[in-house]
């Protein structure tokens, strides 16, 4: 047998490679994908140093950004600070009592935003009818506690402001705290604890209000230190309010801790006030008519009213009647009969951010204004609530809607100051807290009342705006009926 061979060169290392690599092509990818080539070490040292690059100038960025934030917010709180000393504001100690009630807006607002959920605008407009009728009637809880008990609780214990003062911020303090834990655990203790928080909230606005006079300066109305007192509440709230939005992002029980710590540094604040506030001097030179006998005078300085004081708060139920009936009868109505294509929540946005638009701007006139009459100012707010109604009645759409809100907002804000300053002025120091607490009560009731009435009114605009204009009318025709004599 004859074996025939054929010579062949000896293959060299590239072509043996080849040769595997032809006749088994998916070995040779899965070779190279399990053995990645390394980089090089100076490809690998460029990266890290590129990288060591970034991260410091990341972090210049951050200083950078960290100082500049400092600056702004150092000379943001500056300002503020210099504004609420001017005018003689410092010296006497309004100052302190201006940024007090900043302290107590942003606390005020965090709380409000964290039981936000529990409105009863989310259920069907048949339900919620009853839901919120139950809920106007639990608000008047807080001033029927307020006006019989607190206010005259206040007024014996005079000497003791600064302290009632703190003791209205750490009580709302522990109960944020306990609201915080309801929260979570939907504790029966839920409801007790929010209506304990709007009873000391009240309980601080009286307190509040009978210590203005006595840290007026001698450059200020009490309009005017009114006014920026109330200013300040508005810049306070309006800066909690983005941090208490986005705390509760992580759970409402965590918007209710951020005022845990407002509270605690409303607290410190209150105990800080000047000692004036605690002060009883020239109480006994206000005295209201009647007799010069001094026990008879306070005797009756206790029972009676003031016509100054009567008229004004006669003349402020008009405006706080139509924020409460606006408040319920938009609420239902734009949700049902929305104008046009526009959403209803837009709609009552528009509305609503008018009227807090409007109280904003009287909060600014008032404390612009180098002098306002208070007699004159309730009447105008009055009438002027009175027209808008009828224009809005009118001529239904949505910019007479929000020259109402608009209008409605401001009216209520002056009208508020001028009640105020009348009770600072007309009504002795020893019963001012008294006066508020029972004054701010009247108030409450007249809100209710319209809310009450704009539940139950049907759901036609020109029809509800109609009425509202009609009772706006006749109570500013009995006001201007029974004012004194000297107004």
């Amino acid at each position: 047998m004859v074996h025939v061979t054929t010579d062949r060169p000896d293959p060299t290392p590239g072509q043996q490679s080849d040769t595997r690599s032809q006749d088994h092509p998916q070995d040779h990818r899965r070779d190279h994908r399990e053995s990645p080539a390394a980089p090089p070490p100076s490809a690998v040292r460029r990266s890290l140093s590129g990288a060591a690059r970034g991260v410091r100038a990341a972090g210049r960025g951050a200083r950078v950004a960290g100082r500049g934030a400092g600056t702004a917010g150092h000379y943001a709180v500056s300002q503020a600070r210099r504004a609420a000393r001017a005018e003689g504001a410092g010296d006497s100690g309004l100052s302190r009592l201006i940024e007090l009630h900043a302290f107590n807006a942003a606390g005020d607002a965090a709380v409000a935003i964290s039981l936000a959920g529990t409105l009863f605008f989310q259920v069907p407009t048949g339900e919620a009818r009853g839901q919120v009728a139950l809920f106007l009637g639990l608000t008047m809880l807080p001033f029927a506690i307020v006006a019989p008990l607190i206010g005259p609780f206040l007024d014996r214990f005079s000497h003791g402001r600064r302290w009632a003062v703190g003791a209205t911020m750490a009580i709302r303090c522990f109960l944020c705290w306990v609201l915080a834990t309801a929260v979570v655990t939907e504790s029966g203790w839920l409801f007790p604890a929010a209506l304990g928080v709007l009873v000391a909230s009240k309980a601080y606005g009286v307190t509040r209000a009978a210590a203005v006079p006595r840290l007026l300066p001698p450059d200020l109305t009490l309009v005017k230190a009114n006014a920026r007192v109330s200013l300040a509440g508005v810049v306070g709230a309006g800066v909690s309010a983005p941090l208490a939005v986005l705390a509760s992002t992580f759970g409402p029980e965590w918007s209710l801790r951020y005022a845990f710590l407002v509270f605690v540094l409303a607290t410190i604040w209150a105990i800080r006030l000047p000692e004036k506030v605690d002060s009883s001097h020239g109480e006994g030179e206000l005295v209201l008519t009647g007799p010069t006998n001094a026990a008879t005078t306070t005797r009756r300085s206790k029972t009676r009213i003031p016509s100054a004081v009567a008229f004004a708060l006669r003349a402020n139920c008009g405006p706080r009647w139509l924020s409460g009936f606006l408040t319920m009868f938009m609420a239902f109505l734009l949700r049902d009969n929305p104008i046009g294509d526009w959403k209803p929540e837009v709609l009552l946005g528009l509305v609503i951010g008018a009227a807090g638009l409007g109280n904003t701007l009287g909060i600014a006139i008032g404390s612009l204004l180098r002098r306002l009459n208070p007699a004159v100012t309730v009447v105008l707010a009055l009438l002027a609530d009175a027209a808008i109604a009828v224009v809005a009645a009118l001529f239904y759409g949505l910019v007479p809607l929000v020259l109402l809100g608009l209008t409605a907002g401001l009216a209520q804000s002056l009208a508020k100051l001028s009640l105020d300053s009348t009770i600072q002025r007309d009504v002795p120091g020893r019963i001012q807290a008294s006066a508020f607490a029972r004054s701010d009560t009247t108030l409450q009731l007249a809100w209710v009342i319209g809310g009450f009435v704009g539940i139950v009114m049907p759901l036609m605009p020109r029809l509800g705006l109609g009425i509202a204009a009609g009772v706006l009318g006749a109570w500013a025709t009995f006001v201007l009926v029974t004012r004194p004599r000297r107004a």
